[in-house]
């Protein structure tokens, strides 16, 4: 009657492990995937971010896409127009 006893109590231990095993498994493998929800979550943080500045920018462009400053700036830049009196420079010294 001892060895069936004995022979019970070391299932149960063996199925205790057992479960324990399996349980800090899950946990190991529900860690990993909650670690690359919130990479996840900042990559698409970051990008929200970035997204708002390019809005602020494009907002406050198109205050100013009408002010003499703006266009003079972009038809200097953009088409190398200048003042019909205004001398302009051009370096070609090479380095």
């Amino acid at each position: 009657m001892k060895k069936i006893f004995n022979i019970k109590n070391l299932y149960i231990k063996i199925l205790v492990i057992l479960f324990f095993v399996w349980f800090v498994s899950i946990l190991i493998s529900q860690q990993s995937k909650l670690n690359s929800y919130k990479k996840t979550q900042a990559y698409y943080q970051d990008k929200t971010t970035e997204a708002q500045e390019y809005q602020e920018n494009l907002k406050s462009l198109k205050e100013n896409i009408n002010s003499p400053e703006y266009i003079e700036e972009m038809a200097r830049e953009k088409l190398d127009m200048y003042y019909p009196n205004e001398r302009v420079y051009i370096d070609v010294g090479t380095k």
